[in-house]
């Protein structure tokens, strides 16, 4: 199906977890696509993850950068563009910074040689109404506009990105559109 996608245009691609998208990688060949993690990172998987991944959309504490930011000069990657993934919605299944935690991971991300900042991430609260979604994307925008303007937004996927889109997502995640449920 990658291969599918990839002939019909696809140059971005999200993975859930390293394990998978390291299959991935190695078969279809690093160069071919732009590889971006999406999924949580657990700090043991980091390395494999800098050699492996473009864009990691799911930094979640400052501890998980600077061993990021360490891994990156260990393994000489001059530049690692990555997301800070924020926990609006406190929900114990998700991972995520708090929001009153977002300002101390964002002024070491600034201080960073290897790591740049691109944007927020956000995973809402799933409703079946996709309309709910709309108050979290908005106050993931107003954070973005205060702490990063111009910055980018990671938010929305198959079920709500239009109303992400709405709300000034500039990456939205719509696999299961596109590849069908897992």
């Amino acid at each position: 199906m990658l291969r599918e996608a990839m002939a019909a245009g696809v140059t971005v691609f999200g993975e859930n977890k390293v394990q998978e998208g390291e299959g991935k990688i190695v078969e279809l060949g690093r160069d071919v696509a732009e590889w971006h993690l999406i999924g949580h990172l657990q700090s043991n998987k980091a390395r494999k993850a800098v050699q492996l991944f473009d864009v990691i959309h799911s930094v979640d504490s400052v501890e998980l950068a600077e061993r990021l930011e360490r891994i990156c000069i260990d393994e000489g990657r001059e530049e690692l563009p990555v997301f800070v993934q924020v926990d609006l919605a406190g929900e114990q299944t998700k991972s995520g910074i708090p929001e009153s935690d977002l300002p101390r991971l964002i002024a070491y991300l600034k201080t960073c040689k290897c790591l740049r900042f691109n944007g927020l991430m956000l995973l809402p609260p799933f409703f079946d109404d996709p309309e709910a979604t709309r108050p979290y994307f908005k106050r993931l925008r107003a954070l973005r506009d205060e702490h990063i303007p111009g910055g980018e937004l990671s938010m929305g996927m198959s079920h709500d990105f239009e109303v992400a889109i709405e709300e000034g997502a500039t990456i939205v995640r719509v696999g299961t559109a596109i590849f069908g449920m897992r």
